[in-house]
């Protein structure tokens, strides 16, 4: 047996469009989910819906729950909080979190549900994935105690970082961004901000979120010698050109990845994905965290409203998709 629900696809770069589509009697161990909100992950999701995922790539960014294959027809997606209707009497009823697209109901093994605590409003919790990955960044990053620290780029992920290293004691944070309307969101967080010519140098770690080749470059000039710019922008197919002549190697300054698609080493023997998602649900205790929540359309719009936020036409850090009324679906 089995049931109706509709879902977001990419059909093809630059369209998307809502899709009918069947949902299956859930199993023993699985759960059927009926969403209440699905988050868009600007940076990730406007690239896969340009087209601009690198054939090389695409194995290691499908997504969770995808459905087709990049470039295109695709359904993807992974900031997904719903209610859950059937399945383990211990879930049924509960709201969780799930890495799953933008689709008015599903069934998935009930292990890959994550129980949203009471605490954690359910509208706020879409923003779980963007702060797992600040959390992974932080573990990578190792802050400590009374560091200097910068975070260049006040997007999604950017701003989640900025939020969390708010509270180590002793650091000092500034959020720099080209857009001077990012230094309200800099103010609810609880963290300095700077346009980037006016930055403060001499820090001790820059975590560089801006996806731009100047970002980058701003990024490195703003270290202390033997400093450390962490890097989280993924560029999809574009090359970026890096300075690292000049003073790079006399100041002796480190250059380095960081990607959520794996725990990081610094954790890895000691947490799973499931104990990493669960502290980032955590954390969204915080009603400041508000603050990255930019915008609500309803689920109908989506094909509308992700081609504007693409180009840009809708400024927006998060931008939560609600599901309600005749969106529901069946």
């Amino acid at each position: 047996m089995t049931r109706r629900a509709r879902a977001f696809w990419v059909e093809a770069p630059g369209r998307g469009a809502i899709r009918e589509v069947e949902v299956a009697e859930p199993g023993p161990d699985e759960v059927l989910v009926r969403t209440l909100h699905s988050g868009v992950s600007r940076g990730t999701e406007t690239l896969v819906l340009a087209g601009r995922v690198p054939e090389n790539q695409y194995a290691a960014m499908r997504a969770p729950f995808q459905e087709g294959d990049f470039p295109g027809p695709v359904k993807y997606g992974y900031l997904n909080v719903g209610v859950v209707e059937e399945g383990p009497d211990a879930l049924v009823g509960r709201t969780v979190f799930c890495l799953y697209p933008h689709q008015t109901r599903y069934v998935v093994p009930a292990a890959a549900v994550t129980p949203v605590p009471p605490a954690v409003p359910a509208a706020r919790a879409v923003l779980a994935g963007t702060v797992e990955t600040a959390v992974n960044a932080l573990w990578d990053a190792a802050p400590l105690v009374g560091d200097r620290v910068t975070v260049v780029g006040g997007g999604m992920v950017g701003c989640s970082v900025a939020a969390l290293l708010a509270r180590f004691p002793g650091v000092r944070v500034q959020l720099v961004d080209a857009d001077p309307a990012r230094a309200e969101t800099a103010e609810a967080l609880g963290v300095d901000f700077a346009a980037p010519g006016g930055a403060r140098g001499d820090r001790d770690l820059v975590v560089h979120a801006s996806a731009t080749e100047a970002g980058l470059a701003r990024s490195l000039e703003l270290l202390r010698p033997e400093g450390t710019v962490l890097e989280l922008s993924w560029y999809g197919d574009r090359t970026v050109t890096l300075p690292l002549g000049e003073a790079f190697h006399s100041r002796r300054l480190t250059l380095r990845s960081s990607q959520v698609g794996t725990v990081s080493p610094a954790r890895a023997t000691t947490r799973t994905y499931a104990d990493r998602l669960a502290l980032a649900l955590d954390l969204l205790a915080d009603p400041a965290l508000d603050a990255l929540v930019t915008g609500e359309s309803a689920f109908g719009e989506l094909p509308d409203v992700l081609p504007r936020l693409a180009s840009g036409e809708i400024p927006a850090l998060c931008h939560r998709i609600r599901y309600d009324g005749a969106d529901a679906g069946a």
